[in-house]
């Protein structure tokens, strides 16, 4: 029997995971209750005073639409009477035909409305239109049969360290921003309401009760470059505010992304998921998680694969992962180097490998990366390597060239996967990547003789919404123009033991670096990209324009 509801939706109903037959559905709410969607129940857990809840759809048909409502106690809370969206609704993948995954990284989050900005001194720019946004504009106004079937976020869904006035002003209402935490997120009630302020607004909650999600964190979501170096993590570790902001960071990333990752099978297996169900208030669990998470360092995996029709998309973390400790510098530690190779081994038709930073930048900046990081390693002597610490830090060069062994490995991966190593090679193998405030498409070369059967590109979209001002596009521009600059570092790189790559990439397209998002429409082997850029249409109507369309395979 339900009892007389109290309880009324905060953020939600949003749909994470996705199958043939399987989805998940998260919810925050106000208070305790029982949540149900197309018939199927879950108890709401608690946080630290907040209120959760994930309900697994199993047995659907493959293919199939369901418009729902989600109910509280048996009381209808969503949809919101009078909203004016279209019903909101759980689509299972289809088993043959095209799938469409919009991708795209780093959204700030600000006002909707002109002049878009953060605060009243922000660089001329401002944040603009978000492409989030203008996708769920455009979604609601078309059949659902055109609408995609998930977006990846990769990276910094929020921005701790750069907050918005609404948050803003709630920090300061209940603490001293002079303090050591200053103007930043500073512990997971101050994370939850910036969640709450990224997601609440009514089309984009739409957008996120009807379209799939997929994400995983960058360093914003914890603190900017964090994770950098082992002596980044030294100097946080000793500011009096470290230990609360990245306990807070990791506890509520589990629960407002991570666990909407999950499968069903995977939330039913989850320990840690059992423990937090069953506690009366799980914010100490989940703190003492995120402590241990914090303090191994690469021990936690919170990479992800997902089977969508005949494409594996495996998602990458190379943010915590990372093994940062006693002189040794990877990407991805020995345990998930595995379970990477585990996913990239089989028959599919796409590949999509997505990490939040780029495997491939400019040629220039790749060498400068493995230079800077054979030079911190004390190249050329301990003077000259705290010198290249604190450029690497001044710069953020942190990419996977600046890592170099897992950077080789992860080519040498791909193209082991390409030539037909681990399985039949698939008619595609992208890489998907954000962090960088641009968007553009690469076509990728191995050397003759690898055997490389597949199509290979990168993919590089960001921002959502967080533009970059003009300095820095000309400062780009140049680094990527430049062959005097290219041929300057290349040296510097040799002349440290750096190896050339074994592969060759090109720009098909100039870069643009507009608030945009990215879609790739998979359909059996063949394979096509679009990048859009958000912009003020007619009657200052959010609307998406075309700037990079093309068939890749």
């Amino acid at each position: 029997m339900y009892r007389t509801s109290v309880a009324e939706l905060i953020l939600g109903p949003m749909v994470g995971y996705v199958s043939d037959t399987e989805v998940t559905v998260w919810i925050e709410a106000d208070a305790k209750c029982e949540v149900e969607v197309l018939g199927r129940r879950a108890s709401s857990f608690r946080v630290s005073g907040h209120h959760y809840a994930i309900v697994a759809i199993t047995g659907l048909e493959q293919g199939s639409a369901h418009d729902y409502e989600v109910l509280l106690d048996g009381e209808r809370r969503w949809p919101v009477a009078g909203g004016g969206f279209p019903a909101s609704q759980i689509r299972t993948l289809p088993g043959a035909g095209p799938i469409d995954v919009v991708f795209g990284s780093c959204r700030v989050t600000a006002p909707h409305f002109p002049p878009y900005t953060l605060s009243p001194d922000e660089h001329k720019l401002g944040a603009g239109i978000d492409a989030l946004y203008a996708l769920g504009v455009r979604l609601r106004g078309r059949d659902s049969s055109e609408w995609p079937g998930m977006v990846l976020m990769i990276g910094d869904q929020v921005y701790a360290d750069h907050v918005s006035p609404e948050t803003l002003e709630f920090i300061r209402s209940r603490r001293d921003v002079a303090g050591p935490h200053g103007d930043e997120v500073a512990d997971f009630e101050e994370y939850t309401r910036l969640y709450c302020e990224a997601w609440k607004e009514p089309t984009l909650r739409w957008l996120f009760s009807t379209i799939p999600t997929a994400m995983i964190f960058d360093d914003h979501d914890v603190h900017d470059d964090w994770n950098t170096s082992e002596e980044w993590i030294a100097k946080m570790r000793a500011q009096p505010w470290s230990q609360e902001r990245i306990i807070s960071a990791l506890s509520s990333y589990w629960i407002y992304q991570y666990i909407g990752n999950l499968a069903p099978a995977e939330l039913d297996r989850d320990p840690l998921v059992r423990q937090v169900m069953d506690a009366d208030d799980a914010g100490p669990l989940l703190s003492a998680f995120a402590a241990d998470a914090e303090r191994e360092g690469g021990g936690s995996l919170w990479s992800f694969s997902r089977d969508l029709g005949g494409t594996r998309l495996v998602v990458l973390d190379g943010r915590e992962g990372r093994v940062l400790s006693d002189g040794r510098r990877e990407m991805l530690d020995e345990n998930e180097w595995s379970w990477v190779e585990e996913q990239t081994s089989g028959d599919f038709d796409h590949l999509l490998l997505a990490s939040t930073l780029p495997v491939l930048l400019p040629p220039a900046v790749n060498y400068l990366e493995g230079w800077n990081e054979a030079m911190c390693a004390g190249a050329w002597g301990g003077a000259a390597a705290r010198l290249s610490e604190r450029v690497r830090q001044a710069l953020d060069l942190e990419h996977w060239a600046a890592f170099q062994g897992s950077y080789h490995r992860l080519i040498a991966l791909i193209r082991d996967v390409g030539a037909g190593r681990r399985g039949s090679p698939p008619a595609s193998i992208t890489l998907l990547g954000g962090d960088v405030h641009q968007a553009y498409l690469e076509e990728v070369e191995f050397r003759p003789g690898a055997g490389v059967q597949s199509k290979v590109h990168q993919v590089v979209c960001s921002p959502f919404r967080n533009p970059l001002g003009r300095r820095e596009r000309a400062v780009l521009n140049v680094t990527r123009r430049s062959r005097l600059v290219a041929w300057l570092v290349r040296r510097l790189a040799h002349a440290v033991g750096v190896p050339d790559p074994e592969i060759r990439w090109r720009l098909v397209q100039e870069p643009t670096f507009d608030n945009q998002l990215a879609t790739l429409r998979l359909d059996g082997r063949h394979g096509w990209l679009t990048i859009e850029r958000a912009r003020t249409g007619h009657r200052n109507r959010a609307e998406l324009e075309p700037s990079l369309d093309r068939q890749l395979v």
